[in-house]
């Protein structure tokens, strides 16, 4: 068990992209390497797991991911424009197929009225074959109870589930 995280996700994450011959990238804020650690947990990661960010700064974010200053600026760390562009820059600065962000309060402190603790957005970014048009980023956002422990396993499953429902849709669209 990662930090809480006892389901089976990190293992089936890795047969799934092992057997389709896909590489991951993380970029984590909140969740500070977590999502990484889940997946390496996992004996033969290094067949499709290729590099995890910890970019918890807001000039981390952009040096490390291009993240821009303005989606930083207008819309602050924890947003559905900065986990995107997250998301976007670890799988291309990796050169991954699949890249997974997330960014959230974890709290115990730093919510407001719009961001409570607890909110996080995971953006999940496919590579598609150049030339093909079919590379995609989507953002969701969740609002998740409990204490800063349980907001960031929370997060750390929640990445992994949507980064199976991608794998899951991109696959019945093919």
């Amino acid at each position: 068990m990662i930090d809480g995280i006892g389901s089976d996700l990190p293992k089936e994450v890795g047969e799934t992209l092992r057997s389709r011959e896909e590489t991951l990238a993380v970029a984590e804020s909140c969740t500070g390497g977590l999502i990484g650690a889940a997946i390496t947990a996992v004996p033969g990661a290094s067949d499709y797991f290729d590099a995890g960010v910890a970019a918890y700064a807001y000039d981390a974010k952009r040096r490390q991911l291009g993240v821009s200053r303005e989606a930083l600026d207008e819309h602050g760390a924890v947003s559905e424009p900065v986990a995107r562009e997250m998301a976007r820059g670890v799988r291309d600065v990796a050169d991954v197929t699949w890249g997974v962000s997330a960014t959230g309060i974890a709290g115990p402190s730093g919510g407001t009225e719009e961001h409570p603790v607890g909110t996080v957005y995971v953006g999940v970014a496919y590579a598609g074959p150049w030339g093909s048009e079919s590379s995609f980023a989507t953002v969701s956002r969740y609002e998740f109870d409990g204490d800063r422990a349980a907001v960031r396993d929370e997060t750390v499953e929640q990445a992994l589930s949507d980064l199976l429902a991608a794998i899951d849709e991109r696959s019945d669209s093919t």
